[in-house]
């Protein structure tokens, strides 16, 4: 019998491994009590089980609601070896100490999330007496080994045959892992809950207390710069369109700057019903067009601003056929990743190509058929978190106004919604150029505005001179549309609202330019 562990409770809906380990330990001369279930699994492979109304003196009850809430149960794993009071307790009542609790919970993650579960679906997967167990083995870990997880379940029977126990820093880190695995269970609940029962009068969006529950799916090489290290999470309970649920078809493994790139691209071409591709440095689109054929939208999108383009991120809206393969995989081309609803048979060994890209381009196939969006987005501070309704407004066309002498043309008109869409996905201060559905010059997160309009025609070049410019807040000098003018630009969206508006509408009638106010902002802090 091994040292410590006289006596292991084990219950647990996950039984991946629980056959392998309860022989183990049975092994090791170590008593098995268990409940239902794992009572079952256990007995049909041969082995010798109590069950748990042996050890209470009490059967379960209603439908098993009622089976380990006992103090034969949490008395057995509470008390303090070595405190006379606690064992002249054990002794008085006839408690047997329990040394070892494995124990996983009902799995109301995987019901809530099928499709059509219903409330009492949903209620009846919320574990009451395993959390309990858990959290009472997990506060007395000094004495009881707590148990989870079956990927732990090896390093425990090791320690057990090699020195007859379980060490304190082993039992310390078991002890963590099952407060997580409890209050990740609880968040998902209140998650689930928060977002799906009717409730009598609307909850907050944003509670006193934010209860948060996420799960690693991936440890990163590193984090933005090699001496950081990093992980990637993702909200189990999120059943919209996201990049933690994308499947990776080939490619490196995903590094920290193209999952926030990744994600940035896939934001921005989500904005399009045709056939779209954006391109992404930086987290900024510095490529997006719209086309009827989507190689013809890479390509233009490329052609936008080829410098930049190199090495960077591909988001598009429509499944990669070969035609977009091929284009993608061209001369004088290279990108990290490329993000879409799907890839047909004949373009994935192109994008592939080992020859070309060393097997190293990442390809990612997303779901859109959801549609939903995430509604709430948060971002850290220093002690501290930020949580904001997500930017998904679009043109509130009964709130334009046109504040210049000359209407938009009907092709400007075009022009201006497509670049407020796209403006919307670049770092303030954002300045774009478009025409013909395709951005032609991005001026990003610079500290003036009209510095941006500067860079932005830089960009654009000669294909500034009839283009539209679309800016995510207002002008507060009229040394930005005066800018825009000289490029070339023919009409300008931005939000209004600055004192300098009257000036600012002044330089656009000097220039024959049109001007709409929409009375929105898109800041992208």
């Amino acid at each position: 019998m091994a040292a410590g562990v006289k006596r292991a409770l084990i219950s647990v809906s996950n039984k991946a491994g629980i056959v392998d380990f309860a022989k183990d330990l049975a092994d090791l001369g170590i008593d098995l009590v268990s409940t239902g279930g794992t009572a079952k699994a256990l007995r049909d492979a041969g082995l010798s089980v109590r069950d748990i109304s042996d050890l209470t003196g009490f059967p379960e009850m209603m439908d098993g609601r009622v089976k380990t809430l006992h103090p034969k149960v949490h008395g057995g794993i509470l008390h303090i070896r070595g405190n006379a009071e606690h064992e002249a307790a054990v002794k008085a009542h006839g408690i047997e100490p329990i040394d070892l609790v494995c124990v996983n919970l009902y799995p109301f993650r995987e019901t809530v999330a099928r499709p059509g579960v219903t409330e009492e679906d949903a209620i009846e997967n919320i574990d009451i007496g395993g959390p309990s167990m858990v959290r009472s083995a997990a506060k007395n870990f000094r004495d009881v080994v707590i148990l989870v997880d079956p990927a732990d379940y090896p390093r425990v029977i090791q320690s057990l045959r090699a020195t007859g126990g379980v060490p304190r820093p082993l039992r310390a880190e078991l002890m963590v892992k099952a407060f997580q695995h409890t209050a990740a269970y609880d968040a998902a609940i209140c998650s689930w809950m928060s977002r799906n029962l009717e409730q009598e009068q609307p909850l907050e969006k944003f509670p006193s207390s934010l209860v948060l529950s996420y799960d690693r799916l991936q440890s990163l090489r590193y984090g933005e710069n090699p001496h950081q290290t990093g992980a990637f999470y993702a909200d189990p309970n999120f059943r919209g369109i996201s990049l933690a649920s994308a499947r990776q078809l080939g490619g490196k493994e995903l590094s920290y700057n193209n999952i926030v790139d990744l994600d940035a691209a896939l934001a921005a071409v989500l904005e399009f019903d045709g056939p779209a591709c954006v391109i992404v440095k930086h987290t900024n689109p510095c490529g997006l067009a719209v086309r009827p054929a989507l190689a013809d939208a890479f390509s233009a999108a490329r052609e936008g601003d080829p410098i930049s383009a190199f090495g960077g991120i591909i988001a598009l809206n429509r499944p990669v056929d070969l035609a977009t393969a091929e284009v993608i995989t061209g001369p004088n081309t290279f990108f990290e990743a490329v993000i879409a609803p799907g890839f047909a048979p004949e373009a994935l060994p192109i994008l592939k190509e080992k020859k070309k890209w060393g097997a190293n381009l990442r390809l990612l196939d997303v779901d859109l058929s959801s549609g939903v969006r995430d509604a709430v987005v948060a971002k850290t501070v220093a002690g501290g978190l930020l949580a904001q309704d997500a930017d998904l407004s679009d043109l509130d066309e009964s709130k334009l106004s046109v504040v210049s002498k000359r209407q938009p043309t009907d092709a400007e008109w075009k022009d201006l919604r497509f670049a407020w869409k796209v403006a919307k996905h670049v770092k303030s201060n954002a300045i774009v150029m478009c025409k013909d559905d395709t951005l032609l010059g991005v001026g990003a997160g610079q500290m003036n505005r009209v510095g941006s309009v500067r860079i932005a025609a830089e960009h654009a070049g000669d294909t500034a001179r009839g283009s539209v410019l679309g800016s995510d807040a207002f002008f507060p000098k009229p040394d930005g549309p005066e800018e825009a003018a000289r490029a070339g630009v023919t009409a300008i969206i931005q939000p209004g609202g600055s004192v300098e508006d009257p000036n600012t509408i002044a330089v656009a009638d000097a220039h024959d330019m049109a001007m709409v106010f929409t009375g929105i902002r898109h800041f992208r802090h």
